[in-house]
């Protein structure tokens, strides 16, 4: 999959494209929006980037988890290598190491909270001045589809190109979707 990125500065041409799309067979998980607007976005219905994936939450905790496996490490090698734990035991180390490893992976999160996604920093001068982002993950079957709406919206302006949710990620959502919908 691949993720198109376009500008607008119109909810009502964005809901215009994102109806045609989802009309043509592109699912709505495959289609956000990113605005500084929320409750524009709701009001037009359209389907908005989650807050917390605003954020840089999910790869500042994964970085934070790998700096904390290395301190674990760390605390665990030194343990050993001094020779302590052949009077005090492992417990004591073992216990510090998994406090080392929670407090670095909650720190990176924390750390994340603050920071714009690392994908969406580029957009954030666009995002302030009030216009929105509108980007599609699409299979490659899907992009003469994208090619058909946006030619039909002058207004929404390309900017760029770039990596797009895991495939098997969209259609578990499609997969999760019409299960919720097909519940009575």
């Amino acid at each position: 999959m691949k993720r198109h990125y376009f500008i607008s500065d119109d909810l009502d041409d964005l809901e215009a494209v994102e109806n045609e799309l989802e009309s043509k067979g592109v699912t709505t998980p495959q289609i956000h929006v990113l605005s500084n607007d929320d409750a524009g976005l709701e009001h037009h219905h359209l389907h908005q980037v989650e807050a917390v994936l605003k954020r840089d939450v999910v790869r500042s905790t994964e970085i934070g988890a790998v700096i904390g496996v290395g301190a674990s490490a760390a605390v665990l090698a030194l343990a050993y290598f001094s020779g302590i734990t052949e009077t005090v035991g492992w417990v004591p180390f073992i216990f510090l190491a998994i406090v080392v490893l929670g407090f670095c992976t909650w720190e990176g999160g924390m750390f994340g909270i603050q920071e714009p996604h690392h994908d969406f920093k580029r957009f954030q001068e666009i995002l302030d001045q009030g216009k929105h982002v509108l980007f599609v993950d699409l299979d490659p079957d899907q992009e003469s589809i994208l090619q058909q709406v946006v030619n039909d919206h002058p207004r929404l302006k390309m900017a760029g190109e770039g990596a797009a949710t895991p495939r098997w990620v969209v259609r578990g959502q499609d997969t999760f979707k019409k299960t919720m919908d097909s519940l009575p």
